[in-house]
């Protein structure tokens, strides 16, 4: 079971019984949460049940946490990456479903549904990158629907595989090329190495 900024330990001992192997939490203020979790479970008579801590951990996040009920953790992105260096975090949804097996269907929305105030909008994204008067990005747009004429050449996603067949395969030259275009479009901030706010804000259409 997963527990997203939210506390939901009732319906998973209801389902799996007091034998529930673990549950984990990945998101909110994880040492606050691990103590409410471990209660719950414990007034629940899942005593044994592991609490499973994720969110973008490192040595320190864990050091932070020595005292919390917590069996395990794990870590993904800085054991990859090493401390210090600047990661981009993201997550794959699914966001929209053929409505039937007939090719050419329509596609259905699909939104995730989360307790707590959190929102998911489903549909069909697109990302597109707002530039300045001076060409310098100044913003990440993100929508559904019909993209805006001024924002249709500065599109950030495109086409990988169709029908399981490759269509974005490109040469390495051509790949080196775009991103040297594109970062030599960034404000100078973005060449910080240091952790803090975003760049460039994220804004919905």
């Amino acid at each position: 079971m997963q527990i997203a900024g939210v506390v939901v330990v009732g319906p998973a001992v209801e389902v799996a019984g007091p034998d529930l192997g673990s549950v984990r939490i990945d998101s909110g203020d994880l040492l606050l949460l691990a103590h409410r979790v471990r209660q719950q479970l414990d007034d629940l008579g899942a005593r044994d049940t592991r609490i499973v801590v994720t969110s973008d951990l490192d040595e320190y996040a864990i050091a932070s946490m020595a005292a919390a009920p917590v069996d395990a953790y794990g870590v993904g992105t800085s054991l990859v990456t090493g401390s210090g260096h600047p990661t981009c975090s993201m997550v794959y949804k699914l966001v929209a479903r053929s409505a039937s097996r007939s090719p050419g269907a329509p596609l259905v929305a699909v939104a995730k549904k989360a307790l707590g105030g959190k929102t998911s909008v489903g549909g069909r994204k697109w990302a597109a990158r707002r530039l300045d008067d001076d060409g310098v990005a100044e913003a990440e747009v993100v929508g559904t629907g019909e993209i805006p004429v001024e924002l249709a050449d500065r599109l950030l996603l495109v086409p990988l595989v169709r029908d399981g067949e490759i269509i974005g395969r490109e040469p390495l030259d051509a790949a080196r090329t775009r991103h040297i275009e594109a970062r030599a479009g960034l404000p100078l901030s973005a060449t910080q190495l240091s952790r803090g706010e975003p760049v460039l804000p994220t804004e919905t259409m």
